[in-house]
């Protein structure tokens, strides 16, 4: 059975600052979904990661599909006006745009989406982040599926081993979708040449060479780029599909265990450890940490499982004391080098206001020779 798996997820207000929707909020958007949704999706599930709320949803309408997409922005549109009712932070915070016209990519929200025919077993993982933008999946993506240190299966199963094709896009490139294909193994250090700068190349999807069919897929929205200006950390979604011809889903988790610094963090102007948590977890210190959650399905025609949280184990807790850690020790640095966004990335609009004043008052000195004539 082909079906077609969509995540979409917004910042749409949330208690006390930027630390998690409340429950009323959730349960708004969950019974909009099911009510609105009956005719067309097979399946959903709706949680938070964060401050954000993401609607996973099965259907048969392909991706980019109208009426999926105007249920979630008609969704979120509900919420919003529950958000502004409880007085909740940040209310509709994530829709950029007015009205509707046609999908929800390049309004707010992150979207990812992939349409495959269902194999007998079908497990995929959904990955949910906040306080951070679509490059934090970079490194992660690039371990998995081409880092036979990382991932075993690249050298021990043949199909895996073939290889993957990832589609790297060039998020400031506002006039359209600027894309490069590359092939892993021949192409890997170009591949890393671009993913190392993750604020401006990020994986928008990555598809297997022995077969052809996608194996993840990444949100790409940059909200500077649609607003022009700052409005919130982009927050991206990815879903990977697993096992089988693909990496395993313990491959696709290995690299979480880094705490790898992303961009985000407080008014999303620092770098942090990216920290991996249990599912429906808010923020607390510095506005963050970078948090990402991960939920596993199996699916069959379209219905989902429950899911299973895999960074809620005991082996995550000793990982979490290490990445809180490496934070801890970059915030204790302020505002100084790498522990602050570089200028062309500072997003907050006073320190561009504030920047923008100074440089009225730079003047070039005059030569000593030309002062003594």
């Amino acid at each position: 059975m082909k079906i077609t798996v969509s995540v979409i997820k917004a910042d749409i207000g949330s208690i006390g600052g930027h630390i998690q929707p409340s429950a009323l909020l959730v349960e708004t958007v969950r019974k909009t979904v099911a009510d609105k949704g009956k005719k067309f999706l097979i399946d959903s599930y709706v949680g938070y990661t964060g401050d954000d709320i993401a609607i996973l949803m099965t259907h048969t309408g392909g991706v980019l599909n109208e009426e999926v997409h105007k249920l979630a922005w008609d969704t979120f549109l509900a919420g919003t006006a529950v958000a502004k009712e409880q007085g909740l932070y940040g209310a509709g915070q994530d829709l950029l745009k007015d009205s509707f016209s046609g999908n929800v990519r390049g309004m707010g929200p992150a979207v990812a989406e992939m349409e495959f025919e269902e194999r007998p077993s079908e497990p995929f993982l959904l990955f949910a982040a906040d306080k951070t933008d679509p490059g934090a999946y970079n490194l992660p993506c690039y371990l998995a599926f081409a880092d036979p240190m990382v991932s075993a299966g690249l050298i021990l199963s043949p199909k895996v081993g073939a290889g993957f094709t990832f589609r790297i896009m060039d998020v400031e490139h506002t006039e359209g979708d600027r894309v490069i294909d590359l092939n892993a193994p021949e192409d890997l250090y170009d591949i890393a040449a671009l993913l190392r700068d993750q604020e401006r190349f990020v994986v928008e999807s990555i598809r297997s060479r022995a077969t052809g069919e996608i194996a993840a897929s990444v949100s790409t929205t940059r909200l500077h780029n649609i607003a022009g200006k700052y409005t919130g950390k982009d927050d991206p979604v990815m879903l990977v599909r697993v096992q089988g011809n693909f990496p395993a889903t313990g491959e696709v988790l290995s690299p979480y265990t880094i705490g790898h610094f992303v961009a985000g963090f407080m008014r999303g102007s620092h770098h942090g450890a990216l920290m991996p948590v249990p599912k429906n977890t808010g923020t607390s210190f510095f506005d963050g940490p970078p948090i990402v959650s991960c939920l596993a399905f199996s699916v069959r025609n379209g219905r989902l499982t429950e899911p299973a949280d895999p960074f809620d184990h005991p082996y995550w807790e000793y990982v979490r004391d290490r990445v809180s850690a490496k934070s801890e020790d970059l915030r204790r640095q302020g505002f100084f080098g790498p522990a602050m966004l570089p200028y062309s990335e500072l997003e907050y609009g006073g320190i561009v206001e504030r920047l923008k004043k100074m440089d009225q008052r730079f003047h070039v000195l005059v030569p000593r020779e030309e002062i003594k004539a």
